[in-house]
């Protein structure tokens, strides 16, 4: 994911899922890679953008809380957070805000 995300004019909504990671992959790449073709699919999704540089930031865009919500619940995404608690993350924390603005070149 190295493009910037084209979401619609404003108002719309971001996930954004910052964390530090484990030092073991343990198949996390695999999982992370799902996760974005799963979430591309669900009803509301508008984008992805993700970096990581120690730090690692995912902000994902959506149409509608109930959209954020509706991703949460999936019950694929749910397995793959439990692994996240598990085996991937030693810190992490999720925030959500409205976009009311946005502008760029």
């Amino acid at each position: 994911m190295s493009a910037i995300a084209k979401t619609p004019e404003p108002p719309y909504y971001a996930v954004i899922f910052s964390s530090y990671r484990t030092d073991a992959d343990k198949g996390y790449g695999l999982m992370a890679d799902r996760m974005v073709t799963l979430a591309s699919q669900q009803p509301g999704f508008l984008g992805i953008e993700s970096a990581r540089d120690g730090l690692g930031i995912t902000v994902s865009y959506w149409d509608s809380v109930e959209a954020i919500k509706a991703w949460r619940d999936n019950v694929d995404h749910m397995k793959a957070q439990r692994l996240g608690y598990e085996k991937w993350y030693t810190e992490f924390k999720v925030r959500v805000a409205k976009v009311e603005r946005d502008y760029g070149v």
